[in-house]
């Protein structure tokens, strides 16, 4: 293995746009590439090391399905159950008619596995009314089982199980993990797949010491209002932009008892690499820890996404891919322009992470910065072929 290609990547990236980025590489359960370019502060000239903590937001999506289905496999719940079963909130869901805007009753029931593959029928407007009326009635605490079932007087946008739309589905499946479980959604994340694995350093809420190790956040303006990034990269490669620091806090915290599936975890690069390092093994982590079987992982990295569903997974980032059990997973190399492996899975972050897993070449890697306009569609594909042609050299 040779990583010179993906050294130099993640330098062309820090000497243009990205104030910061750490990546952590694993092959058959161990480390084999480790490195951070640029600035965790820039201002002060802070370095990246790759041991700072990061809000990885959607990427702490892998980790949620990965805990809803242990509970699967211990037999908790089937993934074609109606939802309403564990959440009788959900039983009589409203739907919007596209055809003339009217509400109507919903003909399909949301089922578990529509929450694992984004096709309930839910938006992702964190301001929605369910939202703060939730927010009103918790003095602000936001009770994540309060708030799930809030949601459930949100109208669907259409029947259950007919589109893919990106949502708070993975939210609303952490409140299905604390019916089934007994256990406070967090909680049993940590408790079942990071403290077994050798993980103690992972958070959902951020204390001020958190904050303290957490590394900056930015957004990237161009001078000229230029917002695309792939329309930038076609200009000079000089400063043409400046980066705000917008701070550490993360949106998605809707309060000090709400624990985000969507989007709720900060932790380390090394940290959550290891985390898919057990993913790519199916299931068995560095130390040895089962966290999954194998025949669950291969159920994970199937396409459930039948042949009228899958055009709505339309994002430039995921060409060639369908998704899985709350995962990208890719199914077209050529459409993807992908020198990876069919059944590699893992999905992105709002700023800037992305966790890949690939079960034939048992490899795996998280790489993060820590710009919440990160332009997946741009780095994203470049950096999984860089992986991929480093691993194979």
């Amino acid at each position: 293995m040779n990583f010179d290609y993906l050294k130099n990547f993640m330098d062309s990236l820090t000497a243009w746009r990205i104030p910061g980025n750490s990546i952590c590489v694993y092959c058959d359960n161990k480390e084999v590439f480790r490195y951070s370019s640029g600035y965790n502060d820039v201002k002060n000239g802070i370095k990246m090391n790759g041991s700072e903590l990061l809000n990885i937001y959607s990427c702490s999506k892998v980790a949620t399905v990965t805990a809803a289905l242990q509970l699967y496999e211990q037999g908790k719940f089937l993934l074609n159950d109606p939802l309403y079963e564990y959440i009788p909130e959900f039983k009589e869901m409203n739907v919007i008619d596209k055809s003339n805007g009217s509400i109507r009753k919903a003909d399909n029931p949301i089922t578990v596995k529509n929450l694992f593959t984004m096709t309930g029928g839910f938006d992702y407007n964190i301001n929605c009314k369910a939202i703060e009326n939730a927010k009103a009635e918790t003095d602000g605490r936001m009770n994540t089982l309060h708030v799930i079932k809030n949601l459930a007087k949100e109208n669907l946008l259409f029947e259950p199980g007919t589109h893919w739309n990106y949502s708070l589905c993975h939210d609303i499946l952490a409140g299905l993990v604390e019916v089934v479980s007994g256990r406070k959604f967090a909680d049993y994340v940590k408790e079942n797949i990071f403290a077994p694995i050798g993980i103690n350093d992972i958070y959902y809420h951020r204390t001020e010491e958190v904050k303290n190790r957490t590394a900056n956040q930015y957004w990237y303006k161009t001078n000229d209002g230029e917002a695309d990034f792939v329309k930038a990269q076609m200009k000079t490669q000089n400063s043409e932009g400046h980066w705000e620091n917008v701070g550490k806090n993360v949106v998605y915290e809707f309060g000090p008892e709400y624990d985000s599936g969507g989007a709720g975890i900060t932790i380390s690069v090394p940290d959550y690499a290891r985390f898919a390092s057990a993913l790519a093994n199916f299931g068995v982590a560095p130390n040895g820890e089962r966290i999954l079987s194998k025949a669950t992982v291969e159920l994970m990295k199937m396409n459930h996404l039948d042949k009228a569903v899958l055009p709505d997974l339309n994002w430039s980032q995921l060409s060639g891919y369908g998704y899985g059990l709350g995962v990208r997973t890719m199914i077209d190399k050529p459409k993807g322009g992908s020198n990876g492996s069919v059944g590699e899975f893992g999905w992105g972050g709002a700023a800037g992470g992305t966790i890949l897993v690939d079960t034939d070449y048992k490899m795996a890697y998280f790489y993060s910065h820590h710009m919440l306009n990160p332009h997946e569609e741009y780095y994203q594909p470049r950096l999984r072929n860089v992986v991929y042609s480093c691993i194979t050299s």
